[in-house]
């Protein structure tokens, strides 16, 4: 395997080149294939469940349709402890996750659960974080608003899908560190149930500006509901996201990247591991899903296994020392 790991302060962005897990699943096949995001419908969570479920039918590779089931609550939480708890031997289930889990794993969030209680089936890409405001907004840059923080923090609040000290939140606050905030805590971020809620909370003039990942805020953007005004990737994407300005380009040094991918109950059986693991690898590799990267912004990383489960680890440590960092844990 070889990767890059860009870190800013932060886990930022990985881009990976593996060669394909030979993994042989003939021992099991799932009855009822289903899906959990946690969160409410229009997030990042859901998108992963229902792109890579209706990916997964679509090129037989699951042998019916992946139910979907919104489990919000805890920014993670309440699904991580339903799966511990209650379904820890289902084989047929998976769950959507990515460096939102990773965080509150590493800030011992989830009360009572840890990170080895669950098994860690792949990742499917990287989803670039974005700041945007609403269409209409007077603000027209990344350093425009963290101006406006600046001047008066509580007339500025900034929603997202991630709970407080979550993924969307530290996106904002090292965006606010690198532009010279020197107390982040001063940042007003407003935590919702899924980047949805967030956007319809903008959109209402609640908030003055969204963080979320890309793939979550496409479609606002490609309605003309919100804007854009910092990708948090090293240099800017191509094809219908060339527009889109980078932090960085506007001073503001703050890259970061939201892995997703899926684990299952810490119970479920080694052929059902295997399964999920080969149909995780085996999505990757197609040219469908490659397409799908792209369409959304994804970048590549392709990790399955045992190789998943050690980023995934290295994530929360280094997330952890993060949020230590910026006074989130103690």
């Amino acid at each position: 395997m070889n990767f890059r790991t860009i870190r800013h302060g932060m886990l930022a962005a990985v881009i990976v080149a593996t060669a394909p897990i030979a993994v042989v699943a003939q021992d099991f096949t799932p009855e009822s294939p289903e899906c959990i995001a946690p969160a409410n419908p229009g997030g990042g969570w859901d998108f992963t469940c229902r792109q890579v479920g209706k990916a997964l039918q679509d090129l037989d590779l699951i042998p019916s349709t992946m139910q979907v089931v919104n489990l919000s609550g805890g920014g993670g939480g309440v699904a991580f402890a339903e799966v511990v708890n209650k379904r820890n031997s289902e084989d047929d289930l998976v769950v959507a996750a990515s460096s939102a889990t990773a965080t509150r794993l590493a800030q011992n969030a989830y009360p009572g659960n840890t990170a080895d209680q669950v098994r860690w089936l792949g990742a499917v890409g990287a989803d670039y974080g974005v700041i945007a405001v609403a269409a209409d907004s007077d603000i027209q840059t990344l350093p425009d608003l963290m101006d406006a923080i600046k001047e008066d923090p509580a007339s500025v609040a900034i929603g997202g899908g991630s709970a407080v000290g979550g993924w969307d939140h530290l996106k904002v606050l090292i965006a606010a560190k690198e532009a010279g905030i020197d107390d982040v805590r001063s940042v007003k971020y407003i935590a919702f149930a899924g980047g949805g809620e967030a956007v319809t909370q903008l959109l209402a003039g609640s908030l003055q500006g969204f963080t979320g990942d890309l793939s979550e805020a496409q479609g606002f953007v490609e309605s003309g509901d919100i804007r854009v005004i910092a990708l948090l990737a090293p240099e800017r994407l191509g094809g219908e996201f060339a527009d889109l300005p980078t932090a960085r380009e506007q001073g503001i040094d703050a890259i970061g990247a939201n892995w997703r991918g899926f684990y299952g109950p810490g119970g479920m059986s080694d052929a059902a591991y295997d399964y999920w693991v080969d149909r995780i690898d085996t999505l990757y590799d197609s040219d469908e899903w490659q397409k799908i990267m792209e369409a959304n912004g994804l970048a590549p990383l392709d990790l399955q296994g045992a190789e998943f489960e050690a980023f995934v680890e290295e994530s929360i440590q280094e997330i952890e020392d993060l949020s230590r960092e910026i006074g989130i844990v103690q």
